[in-house]
């Protein structure tokens, strides 16, 4: 396992042009990680739409390795292209230059091993809660009690064991959501794609699934990538925060969290983090809270920016 108070941290991103801060020994306690495997590769990604018979970059060399096992926020304002990124990555649109890599094999199709999860729960609503998650099974190759089975684990595992006859307009919005949750995993995938899952949720119901979303992945031990407008979220739930700016969507910074998994919304720490990311998205101005590139070191062992961004 790798120790950021003993040696600084590798370049988590080398395969784009990245200046390296210099970070000094006053330093938070880094989350815990380990030398994980890159899964999944996208490198000089890029992707236009035609609209109105004008050409429009949604995406421009976005280059970006994810580790087996982590948690990625994607937080950017809209029209940064942070959900065409998903889709790409599902396998929904063939229709972009450079390279998607799954274990070194390019991404052509959607497959059982990607699951995802969007603002809207997209529930049928004449299907009561365990048919809408054996939906996703239809295509399985289980048997029928195996099925049933793996369907009622994870109702189990969202909490929603006890409303497994339920229909969607019998639930609240968060336990909508779970059961989309549920779905998007009943098949064990790989990685959880998450499309701004919590958007539509009050603010309680929001924090309360945060806290479960952390739980489950970590439960299941599978790669979360979220896209999230919510700079708190992001920062509560990754181990790693990407910043996109629009216009074309790019890759603004990097940055490894150095806060441990459980983690506490009013700490010093987490506060900066979180308004240097509003920083840098043009949100508020940077402050001495909010850690300037030249007081970084109140953030942790790791930030990583961007060059060209204007």
């Amino acid at each position: 396992m790798t120790d950021p108070t003993d040696s600084h941290w590798t370049d988590l991103h080398q395969r784009t042009h990245l200046h390296e801060i210099d970070i000094d020994d006053d330093r938070l306690p880094a989350a815990e990680t380990e030398n994980r495997a890159t899964i999944l590769s996208l490198t000089q990604v890029s992707k236009t739409f035609n609209v109105a018979g004008k050409s429009v970059e949604a995406l421009s060399d976005i280059s970006l390795d994810i580790a087996e096992g982590e948690f990625l926020s994607i937080v950017g304002a809209s029209g940064c292209g942070k959900s065409t990124l998903l889709r790409l990555i599902l396998g929904l649109d063939r229709a972009y230059d450079g390279e998607i890599l799954l274990d070194g094999t390019a991404v052509k199709k959607p497959g059982l091993d990607r699951g995802i999860v969007f603002q809207e729960h997209r529930l049928l609503p004449w299907l009561n809660v365990t048919a809408n998650v054996g939906v996703a099974l239809r295509r399985s190759k289980l048997s029928p009690r195996r099925k049933r089975d793996t369907v009622r684990e994870h109702l189990d595992l969202v909490g929603l064991g006890s409303f497994a006859e339920a229909y969607p307009a019998q639930l609240s919005g968060g336990m909508q959501q779970r059961v989309a949750i549920a779905r998007a995993l009943v098949n064990r995938p790989r990685f959880l794609l998450l499309d701004e899952p919590l958007g539509a949720l009050d603010a309680l119901t929001r924090l309360r699934l945060q806290d479960e979303l952390k739980r489950i992945v970590r439960h299941e031990g599978i790669t979360a990538i979220l896209v999230t407008h919510d700079v708190d979220e992001a920062v509560y739930l990754g181990d790693r925060i990407v910043v996109m700016q629009p216009h074309p969507g790019r890759i603004a910074s990097i940055l490894t969290v150095p806060l441990p998994a459980e983690r506490n919304r009013s700490d010093a720490a987490f506060l900066r983090l979180r308004d240097h990311v509003l920083a840098e998205l043009g949100v508020t101005a940077p402050s001495a809270k909010a850690a300037s590139f030249t007081d970084l070191s109140k953030l942790g062992p790791v930030w990583h920016r961007h060059d060209a961004v204007a």
